[in-house]
């Protein structure tokens, strides 16, 4: 395997998403604080959509969270983020919020 390659695996490897720089984290907690919080209940407690605690996201797996954040789903108000986001973000939003999310 090449290094690089090797180094980009390796957050997956160790099952932690990497961590952005510290203006990508903040437009990402700020993302999710708003936007995932308009259904998800502003402290991620739920609303219209499902708690987003880390007690409630305790038994989803990881890269299936990721894989909803980037795709939505269908037939319900979850919407896709793949516009918005690439997997490195996905993967790092899914990782802080079963860790519990950052304050704004």
């Amino acid at each position: 395997m090449r290094p690089r390659l090797a180094l980009l695996l390796l957050p997956a490897c160790l099952g932690a998403a990497a961590a952005p720089d510290a203006a990508a984290e903040r437009r990402l907690v700020h993302l999710v604080r708003q936007d995932c919080g308009s259904c998800h209940g502003l402290t991620l407690k739920g609303g219209l959509g499902p708690p987003l605690t880390p007690a409630a996201l305790a038994d989803k797996p990881a890269d299936g969270l990721a894989q909803t954040i980037l795709h939505g789903r269908p037939a319900t108000p979850m919407p896709p983020f793949r516009g918005l986001l690439d997997e490195t973000e996905a993967a790092w939003i899914v990782d802080r919020l079963q860790r519990g999310f950052p304050a704004e």
